[in-house]
């Protein structure tokens, strides 16, 4: 299993007053993507520039898709502009990919049979081999998950990454979700105000 698959697992099973939205696991699953292209050594980070470094035989299709898309032109492309780009909807796909082969099946939310149904992760060992790296604290999945608001923020005296590369890639996943965040506040602000306009008599 990839670090996307992983992290889409343990995101779909998040604590029942907490869900994750999809921009910010979409914009996770991106850096997830290019921390394990990192890993294979299809590309390697020049500053912040993707530098691909060929196309090495990749089991995962997803993974592979995402190799195929890097740039592959001077002065190739930002970390943080990856993960916009390659984030686009990522989530969506990370769920279609996982049910075709059964490790997401639907369940029914109620009592009553046309009740909605709701993705469940299957028992399977993938599943297992997600949560045991999650429960271990392994540093890159709990920073993404973190990311994204599952489990508790890193600390600084948390045991981080020994690469730089991953280092950098996750500082940026966590700054992009941010703007994200502060995307959806001026949103939310500015449509009230907009209804505010409409209140008043």
């Amino acid at each position: 299993m990839s670090t996307a698959k992983d992290l889409f697992i343990i995101a779909m099973d998040p604590p029942p007053d907490r869900s994750v939205g999809q921009g910010d696991l979409s914009l996770a699953l991106a850096g997830a993507e290019l921390i394990d292209l990192l890993d294979a050594q299809a590309a390697v980070l020049d500053g912040d520039r993707i530098v691909p470094s060929g196309l090495p035989g990749l089991d995962d299709e997803l993974l592979a898709e995402a190799s195929s898309a890097l740039t592959r032109q001077a002065p190739y492309e930002r970390v943080e502009d990856w993960l916009w780009r390659r984030g686009r909807d990522l989530s969506s796909s990370y769920q279609a990919a996982l049910e075709e082969v059964g490790q997401l099946t639907r369940g029914r939310r109620g009592l009553l049979p046309f009740g909605t149904d709701r993705l469940e992760v299957a028992d399977t060992p993938a599943h297992r081999q997600a949560l045991s790296r999650w429960e271990s604290d392994e540093p890159v999945l709990a920073s993404l998950a973190a990311a994204v608001g599952v489990g508790e923020p890193r600390s600084d005296d948390d045991p981080g990454p020994d690469d730089e590369a991953v280092t950098t890639v996750l500082a940026v996943v966590g700054d992009a979700v941010m703007e994200l965040e502060a995307v959806r506040q001026r949103r939310s602000i500015e449509n009230a105000a907009f209804a505010n306009v409409w209140r008043v008599p």
